[in-house]
């Protein structure tokens, strides 16, 4: 079976525990196919595996413990959003300009290139809470409409233009990604998926923060950005979604070549295991814990 593109399929699926994915045999660098978002799908949907560690007016976290073979544990959320059509949901999810609107712990964020119509590489980096370093990463990403549902799916690449920065610990998406289901013409259920390295040792407190405190009060930014999002487009471009609309996209063509996995073990890991919570300085959306960093990519 071919891909949402009509490319060949190769053989590594998503849902792979044992490496960055979705890798292809031969450390190759591909564009998701559509088992890979069936796979995903699966992931969201599945709660065999999942504990729960919250749920709480209306929003509901799930963790996955490392096995054998992932040192890196998963975590699963689910908000129910009333009122936020599916489509209005995805567009917000896609459009980089109005992130910088609601997500406050954003530091720099941006497109770096096109690979196919449904397919693009980015920048994204952002505020952890103090003392910790701030976060970044370089990521494959792939979106797939189906009906009124949409995916979304990232991976963590390397980049020769976009190396890691002094300023900032580069972090691995191992596999990352949000399903949007719609509830009808004017409702939507968001999951969000996450498996993600810091490189490096994080203190408990942060752990403990992501699934009750920072997690659910995230899932609600991305749900109250959903409710603005109509009346904010009006006034920016409100035509323009090359999201939707690929004529629109205007990006450099890059080639899958020009890429490659990025391994968390090739780059710094910090030990901040040690560092005690600076209570004066916390962010309510960009405490990290995927074995944990926390942040919506």
């Amino acid at each position: 079976m071919g891909d949402s593109a009509g490319r060949p399929r190769q053989a590594c699926p998503l849902s792979d525990p044992s490496g960055p994915c979705p890798a292809v045999r031969g450390e190759m660098v591909y564009i998701p196919d559509d088992s890979d978002f069936s796979s995903f799908r699966d992931q969201c949907e599945s709660l065999e595996g999942w504990h729960s560690q919250y749920n709480k007016g209306g929003v509901m976290v799930w963790s996955q413990a490392p096995g054998e073979s992932r040192t890196v544990q998963k975590i699963k959320l689910r908000i129910a959003c009333k009122d936020v059509p599916a489509a209005t949901l995805y567009d917000v999810l896609h459009d980089t300009h109005y992130r910088k609107k609601w997500d406050s712990n954003v530091i720099e964020t941006y497109d770096i290139g096109r690979l196919t119509a449904n397919a693009d590489v980015g920048y994204y980096a952002w505020k952890c809470p103090s003392p910790l370093k701030n976060r970044d990463f370089v990521t494959l990403r792939s979106w797939l409409p189906l009906g009124n549902d949409y995916m979304i799916i990232n991976y963590s690449v390397k980049h020769p233009k976009y190396p890691p920065r002094k300023d900032f610990v580069r972090a691995v998406s191992l596999q990352t990604g949000y399903l949007v289901k719609a509830n009808g013409p004017h409702g939507c259920t968001l999951y969000y998926l996450t498996q993600v390295d810091p490189r490096g040792s994080l203190p408990k407190w942060v752990v403990n923060k992501v699934s009750q405190f920072v997690a659910p009060k995230a899932m609600k930014k991305i749900y109250k950005a959903g409710l603005k999002y109509p009346e904010w487009k009006q006034k920016h471009e409100p035509g323009f979604k090359p999201w939707v609309y690929p004529e629109q996209n205007t990006l450099p063509s890059i080639s899958l070549a020009e890429l490659s996995l990025q391994h968390a073990d090739s780059l710094e890991n910090i030990d901040e295991s040690g560092l005690a919570e600076d209570r004066t300085h916390i962010t309510r959306g960009g405490v990290g814990g995927r074995r944990l960093v926390w942040s919506f990519l």
